[in-house]
């Protein structure tokens, strides 16, 4: 055990700039909603509205939280908690694979296993260093909310509520790491439990029982079986219950349990989920390496597929009940037209929505690309450069699938929007709108196609940690720029800002065109520079 703290110290310095990242952006992600709640919503009644719309209206709380009350805390955490816990877990569960199953495949499991620090130490300071980052996680957005001058029990409560979803989660990342064979498998796993849950809880709640005065809601059974909705029932600035955070800290503590019992029961390397025997001979698509790349990106293509389809869908049965809501709420009309520019509401429904996926595309385009990365970490690169491969075409092929990937997002959202259209009576005026948006975010997505090559070319070791960080920061500026009163400038540095979209009177191109000259420049620059490349396996 004496080796513990150089371990820990070693994660640390690992992921410094990571975390970093995660938990500074989960902070100022939190304060800039308090400002632009307090803009949006500044009166009680305007608030009082909103819920009482969202009581009639419960498919909304799919992608919010739980309803609290009016106040201007609780209210604010109903639009945004979701999305820290979210945060939190995402960070968690990464952390757990990439310090535990992560290093097996590396090889940096067995040198350390070979020392005196055994097997068991770098689990536990891997535990210990998730523990560390969630609680400064939870410091930091407790400290961002007090310092906007709400209650500081409820704002201590917010953060700790945060950071206990995200301990459940370090939990699930370290138990995944034990199951799968692959640190892609254990992401995967811990991202669909995540997801799940996330789903989970937004259902509870709209299967809730709204209160008599519309301002809370009762959540069914079904929020009980998800971290989330744990997170959410602390209520703060409403009851500031810390009974879920203790519930959410337990479960994470016996999860970190089951998966040291499971690391004891395990050969180095090995796993519980066997992976697949392949086919004794295998397809002519494998005989090329986008063939291969394929393969490798489709199980993860189709889940953000999914994702779209399930996002256009909302897009265009949302737009009506958004439209209804706006004619009896100015200011959720003047936030949709921040956002959405000068469009009436169902259009800017639309082009929400259509932001978002184009976030969700391009988490598709870099996982794609960074999946060169873990490829070169692993020696399997190494293995198809060693053919009449060359270095430009073996990463061409990881972009040419990102590009695939992006168009299979937007082409399955196209078809839920299709689909949702297609309930509302045969009314297909918003099919224009979502051709056009839907278009424009592919060239935006694009964009981080090639920005992820280049930074792979170009500094490997940043590929996974700066591709992922830029999306995060194009979703800031993008999505919620407008609505934190961001200036102009800052909101078009996000390509998902400046993708062509719908006006009143007509389309608006905006910055395509430096769109698509980005996506020739960046891709020309990272397939020239990859031709004069060196391997880089080391993590």
């Amino acid at each position: 055990m004496t080796a513990f703290p150089a371990l820990l110290g070693q994660r640390l310095r690992r992921d410094g700039v990571q975390l970093v990242l995660w938990t500074a952006g989960t902070a100022l992600l939190a304060s800039l909603t308090y400002v632009s709640v307090g803009q949006a919503y500044g009166t009680e009644q305007s608030r009082a509205s909103i819920l009482a719309v969202v009581m009639a209206n419960p498919v909304i709380m799919l992608f919010r939280g739980l309803p609290s009350g009016a106040g201007e805390g609780a209210f604010m955490l109903f639009l945004i908690f979701p999305f820290l816990a979210l945060l939190a877990a995402l960070m968690s569960s990464f952390l757990a694979v990439r310090h535990t199953r992560g290093d097996e495949e590396a090889g940096r499991a067995e040198l350390v296993a070979a020392t005196r620090a055994g097997r068991r130490a770098p689990l536990l300071a891997t535990l210990a260093h998730g523990v560390l980052a969630n609680l400064v996680l939870a410091s930091l957005t407790a400290v961002a909310l007090a310092a906007t001058g709400l209650a500081v029990r409820g704002s201590v409560v917010s953060g700790l509520a945060a950071g206990a979803v995200g301990l459940t989660f370090l939990g699930v990342g370290l138990v995944a790491a034990q199951l799968m064979r692959t640190s892609s498998g254990a992401n995967s796993l811990a991202v669909w439990i995540l997801m799940l849950s996330f789903l989970a809880a937004g259902i509870g709640n709209a299967l809730g029982t709204p209160s008599t005065d519309l301002q809370r809601i009762e959540s069914s059974w079904l929020t009980w079986l998800s971290p989330f909705g744990w997170g959410e029932q602390t209520r703060p600035f409403a009851e500031d219950d810390v009974g879920p955070i203790v519930l959410c800290t337990g479960f994470a503590v016996l999860l970190a349990a089951v998966a040291v019992a499971l690391q004891s029961r395990r050969d180095l390397g090995a796993s519980f989920v066997p992976e697949r025997h392949g086919r004794s001979e295998a397809p002519a698509t494998l005989s090329s390496p986008i063939g291969l790349v394929a393969r490798l990106s489709r199980p993860s293509i189709i889940g953000w597929g999914v994702g779209g389809l399930v996002t256009g869908i909302l897009a265009t049965t949302l737009a009506a009940v958004i439209r209804d809501i706006g004619a009896d709420n100015p200011a959720l009309e003047r936030i949709m037209q921040a956002i959405a520019g000068g469009v009436d509401m169902e259009q800017g429904t639309v082009v929400v929505f259509f932001t978002m996926l184009g976030i969700l595309a391009a988490c598709c385009a870099v996982q794609t690309v960074c999946r060169a990365r873990q490829e070169e970490v692993h020696g399997t690169a190494e293995l198809m450069l060693s053919t009449p491969v060359d270095r430009a075409r073996w990463l061409a092929s990881f972009m040419v699938m990102a590009f695939v990937g992006i168009v299979v997002v937007i082409g399955a959202a196209l078809v839920g929007a299709a689909a949702g259209l297609a309930s509302r009576n045969g009314d297909w005026s918003l099919l224009g709108d979502v051709a056009v948006t839907g278009a424009g975010q592919i060239a935006a997505a694009s964009v981080f196609v090639v920005v992820t090559a280049v930074i792979f070319v170009v500094a490997p070791r940043l590929t996974i940690p700066l591709g992922w960080a830029l999306v995060l920061i194009s979703m800031v500026l993008g999505l919620f720029g407008p609505l934190f009163g961001f200036p102009d400038w800052a909101v078009r540095l996000s390509p998902t800002g400046v993708a062509p979209t719908v006006t009143s009177d007509g389309v608006d191109v905006q910055g395509l065109w430096w769109l698509l000259a980005a996506v020739v420049a960046g891709g020309a620059l990272a397939l020239g520079l990859m031709r004069r490349r060196d391997l880089a396996p080391a993590g």
